[in-house]
């Protein structure tokens, strides 16, 4: 089957993935509709006719990025393994995101918000879900955690799960801004010892 043939399917998330390296790298504003075409191979016209404008493209890149984000933060909060060695393992997952991707640095989702989240409601929306929903993950792993012992802290899994969100965001806008590994490792160790003890 020659390429023209194969389903639109394919070639509209093979555009969409495209299209998120080439954002991710230049942000928004800075990212024409003509690096957009040069990357994804395909002309303006054909660009316009599946996604309409480059902020639908640009929506349809986040939606893509904060549903794939979400399963594998998920997948790292629930693995069967000890609750703190989890929440370990998620901060050196987003270690390895922001300090050894060469392109891509930092969450996309959170380098879209601090761009145009104020201006732009489409990117605030995408990322406040994605903050709701990891927070809900979050807190439903601090309550295993404070009923099986291992958190022996007095406050509510709402509390612990707050503490532990705005340490990983906060650590992860310092990661892009900064490239400080060395205080990164501070927070994260700093973080875990706050919730788990010394």
């Amino acid at each position: 089957m020659n390429k023209r043939g194969r389903p639109r399917e394919f070639e509209y998330s093979s555009i969409v993935d495209v299209a998120m390296k080439t954002f991710w790298k230049r942000g928004y504003e800075g990212c024409s509709t003509q690096d957009l075409c040069n990357d994804t191979g395909i002309g303006k016209g054909s660009l316009y006719n599946t996604f309409g404008s480059k902020h639908e493209l640009y929506k349809q890149v986040l939606e893509r990025y904060h549903e794939f984000g979400i399963k594998e933060q998920k997948e790292l909060l629930n693995a069967p393994i000890a609750l703190k060695e989890r929440l370990s393992n998620f901060f050196e997952w987003a270690l390895k995101e922001d300090f050894e991707k060469i392109d891509q640095k930092g969450c996309l989702l959170i380098n879209a918000s601090v761009e145009s989240a104020k201006n732009d409601v489409m990117v605030q929306e995408i990322f406040s879900r994605h903050v709701e929903l990891l927070k809900q993950a979050i807190e439903k792993v601090m309550e295993e955690g404070l009923q099986t012992g291992e958190i022996s802290k007095k406050q509510t899994a709402e509390e612990l799960a707050s503490l532990f969100l705005s340490s990983y965001y906060g650590f992860r806008v310092l990661n892009v801004s900064m490239q400080n590994r060395m205080l990164s490792e501070q927070i994260m160790n700093g973080t875990l010892e706050s919730i788990f003890g010394a």
